[in-house]
């Protein structure tokens, strides 16, 4: 094991900024001292975004710290203005309470083997405080020119026309004030975040400073980006969710190994639990699909468990090797048992349109309809080329069960009732 934390978060490229590198190492001798996160719960379920997060924690709880996640059940009734192009959409209360009891249940159970862990909302401290009492003595030590020019925000305010609300302003003093609580309540000395929460971490860092006089640290991590540089998160088209309702085990498996061959050696050191020296070694394979299996295995046990990992390896045999239609009755019942969700759907239905539109392929029969013209649709592995395609009984394997696939790597195994 590396001597301290901060060696091997640098070594796993884990570290986009940190605040003041020397006192920071000093301080985090302290093993008595909290280390904390937030999340914000603006929809019912974590998502790939906040991998890099969760399994840092983990890491620093390796290590014998003690840390604190707070969940936003106040913040995220405003949303975080940072590096958006447009106001969040803005949550219920009701749905804001929904999500924070679901992603409560998510965390614990990702951390269900660990102490040293303290899961706390920030309604703790916000329900009961004065407006009043927070613009006198903690609005006073913002400056709103600076918040405005913090780089999360410059952009969105110069470019859009609309420009930047007070109440999104008002979430880097909220976050700040998370910030200051947990310093004066828990004595946590550093909070880590995504890069862009930077600025949002930074107020916090000064507000302590101005009103204690101490001095507390940040540490951002890097964002897990798609090929094109777009962050992962909820708000983009095929998010995947870390709630296995959402998004399969077998869903969940499959992405990894068709993530882009550049990123695998940093998302092996980042997101697995695999020494340094280990991934050095793995590296030097020849065959990168061998090593983007390993990636896969490992992330998809640290986040649903042996059990579903050989469960997402099953359906993927299943489905990708040859000669599938020739396999027997019992084995597509086995498949189709181990699929989470389970896809009955009615025998009267007929047009593959309304098929995949249940299938949640597309959402609507114009897109169904382009998808087929485009090729994109397989029945049994048969391309199917007209859009006003209906079953047949011939595409019912053992008269019960069919395969859809959206290209060659989407598969859905259903089950006629």
């Amino acid at each position: 094991m590396n001597k301290n934390i901060i060696e091997e978060l640098k070594q796993r490229e884990l570290i986009t900024q940190i605040s003041n590198e020397n006192k920071i190492i000093k301080k985090i001798k302290n093993k008595k001292k909290y280390i904390y996160c937030g999340f914000d719960p603006t929809k019912d379920s974590l998502h790939l975004g906040h991998l890099i997060p969760l399994i840092t924690l983990k890491r620093f709880l390796n290590y014998g710290y003690k840390i604190i996640i707070v969940l936003g059940g106040i913040t995220s009734t405003i949303g975080d203005p940072s590096f958006r192009k447009k106001e969040r959409e803005i949550n219920s209360i009701n749905n804001i309470n929904k999500y924070t009891q679901k992603i409560l249940l998510q965390i614990k159970k990702f951390f269900k083997n660990y102490k040293n862990i303290l899961l706390l909302n920030n309604k703790l401290w916000f329900s009961n405080m004065k407006v009043l009492f927070f613009l006198r003595n903690i609005g006073k030590y913002f400056n709103v020119y600076k918040i405005l020019n913090k780089e999360a925000i410059k952009s969105r305010n110069i470019k859009n026309k609309k420009g930047i609300t007070f109440s999104e302003i008002s979430y880097n003093l909220l976050q700040g004030y998370d910030f200051l609580y947990l310093y004066k309540k828990y004595n946590v000395h550093i909070q880590i975040g995504g890069s862009d929460q930077w600025g949002n971490i930074i107020s916090g860092i000064e507000l302590i400073k101005k009103i204690y006089k101490k001095e507390v640290f940040a540490i951002t991590l890097p964002l897990m980006t798609r090929k094109n540089g777009i962050k992962f998160g909820k708000s983009e088209n095929n998010t995947l969710w870390l709630n296995s309702k959402k998004t399969t085990p077998y869903e969940f498996y499959q992405f990894w190994l068709n993530i882009p061959d550049d990123q695998v050696h940093k998302f092996l050191k980042q997101i697995t639990f695999l020494s340094i020296n280990k991934i050095n070694k793995i590296i030097k394979r020849k065959n990168i699909y061998n090593i983007k299996k390993i990636l896969a295995q490992e992330i998809t046990t640290i986040i649903h468990g042996k059990k579903e990992f050989k469960n997402a390896i099953c359906i993927s045999n299943f489905f990708f090797k040859k000669k599938k239609i020739k396999e027997n009755k019992k084995k597509f019942n086995k498949i189709f048992n181990l699929q989470k969700p389970k896809i009955n759907i009615s025998n009267q239905i007929s047009n593959l349109k309304k098929i995949l539109i249940k299938l949640n392929i597309v959402n609507s029969k114009s897109k169904a309809h382009n998808l087929i013209l485009n090729k994109s649709i397989y029945i049994n592995y048969k391309k199917i080329l007209n859009p006003e395609y209906k079953i047949k009984k011939k595409d019912k394997l053992f008269k019960i069960f069919t395969i859809i696939s959206k290209g060659k790597k989407n598969f859905f195994l259903i089950k006629w009732k």
